[in-house]
């Protein structure tokens, strides 16, 4: 789940109506993930950033509802997720291991104003940070930047526990083609071989050497869990980054 942080921009009701969504792609993300493709009849698009909420009726009326980053921006009627399971979870243990391509699920959303890049006349570069699945509006951004050809220098640094835990790796190393994009990982348990980083949480020290330095007054757009978000946000400011220029989400349970 993830929650906007501080606030929302309010959007018109019509931009936020629950509608059916039909499940058009189903698939292994990571061991403990699935990437999920709906198809949003009425979907008025979305940013890169937005989240969306997914709500699940059981047969005795019982409704559960939570949020997803959206891993897909632009005016398609096609939205991405990528959600992993919590075993204790209402909805992602639904999401990933049950449900299937044609089911319909129902969706409310785009949401969220805050956590978003655009294309902008803003010459500062864009510094994005991922803890685990927290990387999925990230990539979102990274995605937009890469479609538009914005000139725009963008730097990901994804900490993740290991190897086989990363969403979209492919994809991000695909990335890395387009000028102006840089792709940094931490590996907090286990690293690849020949990683020239060892495993281990990422600490201070490490985040000063992988991150836009404070001195180019980068945007930081910060994703993961609330642990990992206010430990890294401290650290952002103490390193000399202005508040203003971080912005935030984090995900709970799910």
């Amino acid at each position: 789940m993830t929650v906007a942080d501080p606030v929302e921009t309010s959007l018109p009701p019509s931009r936020v109506a629950w509608r059916d969504a039909t499940v058009v792609e189903a698939r292994a993300e990571t061991p403990s993930a699935r990437r999920i493709v709906l198809d949003i009849p009425g979907w008025p698009g979305n940013d890169a950033g937005q989240h969306l909420d997914v709500r699940l009726t059981a047969p005795d009326g019982y409704q559960a509802s939570r949020s997803y980053s959206i891993a897909s921006s632009g005016p398609s009627t096609r939205v991405e997720l990528a959600v992993d399971k919590l075993p204790d979870g209402e909805v992602s243990p639904f999401l990933v291991d049950a449900l299937e391509v044609g089911d319909t699920i129902e969706t409310h959303g785009p949401l969220g104003g805050y956590f978003v890049w655009k294309p902008s006349a803003d010459p500062r570069p864009v510094q994005l940070i991922a803890g685990g699945s927290g990387v999925v509006p990230l990539l979102a951004m990274a995605r937009a930047h890469a479609a538009d050809a914005d000139p725009t220098p963008f730097r990901l640094l994804y900490a993740v526990r290991t190897p086989d835990d990363v969403f979209y790796r492919a994809e991000l190393t695909e990335l890395t083609a387009h000028p102006g994009f840089e792709l940094d990982f931490v590996y907090s348990r286990t690293a690849p071989t020949g990683s020239a980083v060892p495993p281990g949480r990422i600490t201070k020290a490490a985040l000063e050497g992988f991150v836009v330095p404070a001195s180019q007054q980068p945007r930081l757009f910060l994703c993961g869990s609330t642990g990992f978000v206010e430990q890294v946000a401290g650290w952002l400011q103490e390193l000399g980054h202005a508040a203003a220029d971080i912005r935030t989400e984090r995900f709970g349970g799910s």
